[in-house]
């Protein structure tokens, strides 16, 4: 399944590989995209991810807008 997100405090690619990094740990992300202008980040993971996800972007400094 493909989840998008708005997140705020994207600013550079140290943040997308930051975020790469913190939601590619989780057990069911198969791949994650970060576009840094627009705030968007995309996941593919397993059905039922979305409430860990936007955790997890919280708890690494990148709240969904």
């Amino acid at each position: 399944m493909e989840y998008i997100i708005e997140a705020d405090n994207i600013k550079c690619g140290g943040c997308a590989s930051a975020i790469q990094d913190a939601l590619g740990k989780l057990n069911g992300v198969q791949a994650v995209s970060v576009d840094i202008e627009s705030g968007r980040v995309t996941v593919m993971a397993d059905d039922g991810l979305h409430g860990m996800l936007v955790e997890t972007l919280k708890a690494s400094g990148y709240p969904e807008k």
